[in-house]
């Protein structure tokens, strides 16, 4: 190995994630994914297995009957990057929306302007000024 092969390798790491913060964030922003299509609620935690914290049932209850907007959002306690979650729908198919003020807050503030007949960019840009950096 060349002694400048480490150093070339920990640029390319420095810039592959240089690369990924990026990519996610434009305009000072986080990305929302785009809703997909055919996604429904099936994955959704029913009620009787979810955690009895102030606010779950509305959140898991909001993911439910709109799981085509929450599958739009970006959930912004991060558990994109710490669990994998896709999108805010993805924190209510485990138990992981009832531990979370954020998931909570986002999914009820999602629901209420989604009922109010709100367009999903409306409830992105709302969810970003309430929650985001």
């Amino acid at each position: 190995m060349t002694p400048r092969l480490p150093w070339i390798i920990a640029g390319l790491a420095g810039a592959a994630v240089a690369g990924l913060l990026v990519t996610k964030r434009a305009g000072g922003l986080v990305v929302h994914p785009e809703p997909r299509p055919d996604v429904t609620a099936e994955r959704v935690l029913p009620p009787s297995p979810v955690l009895h914290t102030p606010g779950a049932a509305e959140a898991y209850a909001a993911a439910r009957s709109a799981p085509q907007v929450l599958d739009g959002v970006h959930c912004y306690c991060e558990c994109a990057k710490h669990f994998g979650h896709r999108s805010l729908l993805t924190c209510f198919e485990s138990d992981h929306g009832s531990r979370c003020d954020i998931c909570m807050g986002e999914a009820t503030l999602a629901m209420k302007l989604a009922s109010q007949g709100s367009s999903l960019d409306v409830v992105r840009r709302a969810i970003d000024q309430r929650f985001g950096p």
